[in-house]
């Protein structure tokens, strides 16, 4: 098996599931913590890697675990944010209070989610 297993894992797993998959792209670093992951992708496929309340990111990053046990690493995934893509707090304040809650609400699971 290759030495990057967990490398060219997220990479197919990622390329099937995004419209751009020429896009991904995977840097991996090796450290004193383990294995980290590093996945940039278009910023339009950005929704779809992390999915609804940051789902998606999660199994990934579970089957990930799995793949990094069976090589006796610990291997954890990063998933690179373009800049710009949170929306500013002024813009969220003009929202009404109901839609500005439930938006809250969503992109707090997803950002927990990305610090896995």
């Amino acid at each position: 098996m290759s030495a990057h297993t967990d490398q060219q894992f997220v990479e197919f797993v990622v390329k099937a599931i995004v419209d751009n998959p020429d896009a991904v792209s995977t840097v991996r670093t090796v450290d004193e913590m383990g294995v980290l992951i590093t996945l940039t992708v278009d910023p339009n496929d950005l929704g779809q890697v992390i999915g609804r309340q940051g789902q998606t990111a999660k199994a990934i990053r579970t089957l990930l675990r799995v793949v990094g046990a069976k090589n006796q690493a610990r291997v954890n995934l990063k998933i690179n944010e373009p800049e710009g893509s949170r929306p500013h707090r002024e813009r969220r304040s003009e929202q009404p209070a109901q839609e500005q809650a439930a938006a809250q609400e969503e992109m707090g699971s997803a950002i927990d989610t990305l610090d896995l």
